[in-house]
């Protein structure tokens, strides 16, 4: 005689039509269930397998239901611009945008401002199917963005707005020195919150903001301290000429010969890159943050001179980012996704160009590469942290329901998303986020999103009459 079957005891299951694993093979298991004990996925198959074999304290999903890893956004800008969402004229060109624009209302903000701020993009960000983030940096108040994000539940990797070059605004003015400091303070301080879910990396602003010196001490900080360093370069031709005009190199090769370029290096934007550049990042192992509506919103000709799938042909690990709420206007990853799916096969008119299965493990694996998290986040495999989506499938857009990945790119955006999991923990529930008050949010976002505003002095360019 055997003993009868005792199934093992965890604390939920998640269930699904479909489950996209994204695993090294890919599977799409039809009928699937993924079990979570703690933070930790320990099964993923068939759900009668499922459920013949643990017992769960509670169980979500049903046969209605996608199952995905939660998607990876490798650029965004938490504070700054969440509560100017708009504000700033979509006409603007990029140096009027950045310098004109921006940066001015940056300055104004205070600290219960970039609190909230941070909040309003992680609830819109988890509320759309992402539950891990790379930050484009704090503008001053990273301890208290740091208590929001916290609160929220997300996943993210943050640092403070670092530079060293630029004057104005004075808000933010910076030595080099003071400019180091604050890395050092934040990577000593920040190094886990939340069991690991938030902590700090070596961010810099970048473009042509700063010295040698800084971009040194930034990697070697990065370096010794096992994060990553990120920052912007290259999203129109005002980096690569400043880096001409200074070194005589355009930024990647100079980058390169001060030893900054690596493998836990993450670049964003990379649109006016070269060859040779393209090479050198392919050789030192960086990733790149490709943002596609940005790109197209503040014209940075990324359609004509782009190089994106060059990038990928020669092995950069590509991922994708939203950026800020005046040059992308939204926090969800699905709609640039379905970008990054298009752009490249109309602008060298081939369809062969971003499959969709490539874009979407570009948000996801891609993602967790860019973040040095691929051990732990981007599919859903046993020894994984349980960061899980559930799509709703009763809905227009997702019927009839044919090919799943082609649904996720091409038809569905973050709408659709029902349920989502951080590290085990429920934080969106029947498309809302249950762990803050969201009605209080949006009134505090509107109340300080006017206030920001008005206090800027910038004027409103909305060009309809407002009666």
């Amino acid at each position: 005689m055997t003993d009868a079957h005792i199934p093992t005891a965890v604390d939920l299951i998640i269930k699904g039509w479909y489950v996209v694993t994204m695993n090294r093979d890919r599977d799409i298991i039809r009928n699937g269930a993924v079990a979570i004990s703690g933070n930790t996925i320990v099964a993923v198959g068939k759900t009668v397998d499922i459920e013949r074999n643990y017992t769960a304290s509670r169980t979500v999903g049903g046969d209605r239901f996608v199952v995905t890893p939660g998607m990876v956004n490798t650029h965004i800008h938490i504070t700054g611009e969440p509560l100017t969402r708009g504000y700033v004229p979509d006409d603007t060109p990029f140096v009027a945008n950045v310098f004109e624009w921006l940066c001015p209302l940056y300055s104004v903000f205070n600290a219960p401002e970039e609190r909230v701020s941070g909040q309003l993009a992680a609830v819109e960000m988890l509320r759309s199917g992402t539950t891990t983030f790379l930050e484009a940096g704090t503008i001053r108040f990273l301890d208290e963005v740091i208590d929001g994000l916290v609160e929220v539940g997300i996943r993210g990797r943050v640092g403070q707005w670092v530079w060293d070059l630029p004057p104005e605004p004075s808000v933010y003015r910076q030595t080099t020195d003071v400019a180091i400091a604050h890395l050092e303070d934040q990577l000593m301080r920040h190094r886990n919150h939340a069991g690991g879910r938030i902590s700090a990396w070596s961010t810099l602003v970048g473009h042509t903001t700063c010295s040698d010196p800084l971009w040194k001490a930034a990697k070697q900080l990065a370096d010794a301290h096992c994060v990553g360093l990120s920052f912007h370069m290259s999203p129109a031709t005002l980096d690569p000429d400043g880096f001409i005009a200074e070194f005589g190199q355009r930024p990647m090769v100079h980058l390169a010969e001060i030893g900054v370029l690596g493998s836990n290096v993450a670049i964003t934007h990379c649109v006016r890159v070269d060859d040779t550049e393209i090479a050198l990042m392919a050789e030192t192992g960086v990733s790149v943050a490709h943002c596609p509506t940005t790109a197209l919103k503040v014209s940075y000709g990324i359609t004509q001179v782009g190089k994106f799938p060059e990038m990928v042909e020669q092995g950069i690990n590509v991922s994708i980012g939203t950026d800020g709420n005046n040059a992308s206007n939204y926090s969800d990853l699905m709609r640039a996704t379905y970008l990054v799916a298009g752009l490249f096969k109309d602008a060298r008119t081939d369809p062969q160009m971003f499959p969709a299965e490539m874009a979407y493990e570009m948000a996801t694996l891609g993602g967790a590469r860019t973040m040095m998290l691929d051990d732990q986040i981007g599919s859903l495999e046993v020894d994984k942290r349980a960061d899980v989506v559930l799509h709703d499938t009763d809905r227009p857009e997702w019927r009839p329901l044919l090919n799943v990945i082609n649904q996720l790119v091409w038809s569905a955006d973050g709408r659709g998303v029902h349920t989502v999991v951080v590290d085990g923990v429920i934080v969106v529930e029947d498309g809302h986020c249950i762990t803050i008050d969201e009605e209080r949010l949006w009134a505090d976002a509107q109340r300080m999103g006017e206030s920001i505003t008005a206090r800027s002095g910038l004027p409103d360019k909305a060009k309809f009459p407002m009666l």
